[in-house]
């Protein structure tokens, strides 16, 4: 998710980990709170608890740091700790689990894919960020849609990339009306539900997946 040429090797010793972690988490408050562009340097030193120097030992300046937070972001959603579900269980469950654990995620880090849309509408280069995103999330869910395909569950006259293409955009702009653009409405358990059952249901009928009773 973020920029191949923004991002630094952790630090190898155990002091500077704690230090790096420590502006990481500190900048991803700033920016939630305050916003990309209005988010300062001095404020996540301030955050952290430590001096300019220090940050710019582990970071050039805004758009690296901005870049290492999403690079977070991007593996919470990509591996978001899905509930064990066997590679043999129903089709559907198999589904449905991958998407409660995709929107629990955005759910997470909604604030952060909406700055990210912000950003990548002025910088060219944080667009590549959101499309590397879109694209590691796309390959993840072709190799799922591959699987049920060759255990003749899911419909075989379908390219699993466009197919994966196509679901995974729907799901993931699902995601942004949801929990970026109607933040009260995600509050609601209900919704929650209703949103994953929706999405599922879609996924079941457009790949014709053995339908649970």
């Amino acid at each position: 998710m973020a920029r191949e040429s923004l991002l630094r090797e952790p630090p190898v010793t155990e002091r500077g980990k704690r230090t790096w972690e420590a502006l990481i988490a500190a900048a991803r408050t700033v920016f939630e709170r305050d916003g990309y562009l209005d988010a300062r340097l001095t404020d996540i030193t301030a955050e952290a608890k430590c001096s300019a120097g220090t940050f710019y030992t582990y970071f050039a300046g805004k758009e690296e740091i901005f870049a290492a937070v999403l690079a977070r972001a991007q593996e919470d959603m990509l591996h978001p700790g899905m509930p064990h579900v066997d590679a043999d269980d129903d089709p559907v469950a198999i589904v449905e689990a991958s998407n409660r654990a995709y929107f629990a995620a955005y759910r997470r880090n909604a604030r952060l894919m909406g700055l990210l849309e912000q950003v990548a509408n002025v910088d060219a280069e944080f667009r590549q960020v959101r499309q590397n995103r879109g694209d590691a999330f796309i390959r993840r869910n072709a190799r799922s849609i591959a699987a049920l395909q060759k255990r003749g569950l899911a419909d075989q006259t379908l390219d699993p990339q466009l197919a994966s293409r196509a679901l995974s955009s729907m799901v993931s702009r699902l995601g942004f009306w949801h929990f970026v653009l109607e933040p009260e409405e995600s509050a609601d358990p209900a919704r929650f539900e209703e949103l994953v059952a929706t999405a599922t249901r879609l996924w079941a009928n457009a790949l014709r997946l053995p339908q649970r009773d």
